[in-house]
């Protein structure tokens, strides 16, 4: 059941289409797989002659969990009106992209009104099909999406796969009597006592299992406890499942994979911009040792923006040799966007109102260097590599 249950945990879904051994090896162990997300996670899963799917809801939403091509909110709303659009139409059926652009433009609110001779517009709604199409969704039949980015008379042939029906979630009451975005996460738990039982239980399966870390100061306060007294069954729970270790601190606590455990995007990767957060948070460890930065009683920091920018500069003139062009490159403004954005995107940090960064425990677990010898001729820089002592954490995709 093991690596059937870490597909479904690295992927959104399992199309028969795509990969039908996979398909029928996990349908083939469905009820141990149903057992378990039922049991320990409280995630539904989905079996039809079309895919198998496991509805992978987070405890609580983060950054690291929107679709990280889109970057903008016209794209999300593309996305929304291309499934309504599909909504109606049979697997298998073909359409052209102007019918698309045509149901957009009678479909979105007027605020966010689509004009196609704009250049933007359309690569925000070729960025939103192609995701479709690298998802399952959609089949290319004929034409290029390029024609439509050169001109708005461009045209594209579609097939829907019919799997954009089981794209959003199903949802146990109205949706249109929600008023904040906690809304959609409290109605999971509706019927349930949240501070005990299945939902507390859930929430820190999912918790530990969909996000980089956990900790004391996010999401509900009776969760830690129940790590206090189900921690070792939690651990047992999972450690016979995958091949993996939970660290529990006092403040804080991980899912750490081992080498051959495969259930989603795992820090650190094998680019630069993770090296950078491991300096980055060997940096901030010295900050700590040497006093200039105290911890809270939870593991965190909480510091002024303007001192974690001058660390990550820091970070850059003195290990800037060892990154690759582009990075060497970057004015130092972006730099240091690029940098607090991706650890705010794998949870090292949390940016918070009137210049206050606050700082996960995951920053003590994790840190990076450099040999003694990685300042090298330019030629070499490519052959240089940065040691990590330990990572931990990692992010699903749904």
């Amino acid at each position: 059941m093991r690596e059937e249950l870490e597909a479904l945990m690295r992927q959104r879904w399992i199309l028969k289409a795509q990969d039908k051994e996979l398909y029928y090896r996990v349908r083939d162990v469905s009820g141990d797989i149903r057992r378990f997300a039922t049991e320990k996670l409280g995630c539904t899963l989905i079996e039809n002659s079309l895919m198998v799917k496991l509805e992978k809801i987070p405890a609580q939403a983060e950054p690291g969990m929107g679709i990280l091509e889109f970057t903008s909110r016209e794209e999300y709303a593309f996305l929304c009106v291309l499934l309504m659009f599909l909504e109606d139409r049979e697997p298998g059926s073909q359409f052209v992209l102007s019918q698309l652009t045509e149901y957009i433009e009678g479909n979105l609110p007027d605020e966010t009104k689509a004009d196609w001779t704009i250049y933007t517009h359309r690569r925000r709604l070729i960025k939103v099909m192609r995701f479709a199409v690298a998802q399952g969704m959609l089949l290319v039949t004929d034409g290029s999406d390029d024609d439509f980015m050169d001109s708005e008379g461009g045209e594209v042939l579609y097939e829907n796969t019919g799997a954009s029906r089981y794209f959003m979630r199903n949802f146990s009451a109205d949706i249109m009597s929600y008023e904040k975005p906690e809304d959609f996460a409290e109605s999971d738990w509706f019927g349930m006592d949240e501070e005990r039982g299945l939902a507390r239980r859930h929430r820190v399966y999912k918790r530990l299992l969909l996000s980089p870390g956990m900790y004391r100061g996010d999401g509900a306060p009776e969760d830690f406890e129940y790590l206090k007294y189900y921690g070792r069954r939690l651990s047992e729970d999972l450690e016979s499942v995958f091949n993996c270790q939970v660290h529990i601190y006092k403040g804080s606590a991980f899912f750490m994979m081992g080498e051959d455990c495969e259930l989603g995007a795992a820090f650190p990767q094998n680019n630069v911009l993770s090296d950078i957060l491991l300096l980055c948070a060997g940096k901030i460890r010295q900050s700590v040792s040497g006093h200039l930065w105290q911890p809270a009683e939870d593991e965190a920091l909480r510091v002024p923006l303007v001192d974690m920018e001058r660390l990550i500069k820091a970070v850059k003139a003195d290990f800037g040799a060892g990154f690759t062009k582009n990075y060497r490159e970057m004015p130092e403004g972006e730099f240091v966007r690029t940098v607090l954005e991706a650890m705010e995107i794998w949870s090292f940090i949390r940016m918070e109102p009137e210049g206050y960064v606050h700082i996960h425990p995951i920053v003590a677990r994790v840190a990076g260097e450099y040999p003694k010898d990685y300042r090298m001729p330019e030629e070499n820089l490519q052959k240089t590599e940065i040691r990590a002592r330990e990572a931990g954490g990692k992010k699903n995709e749904q």
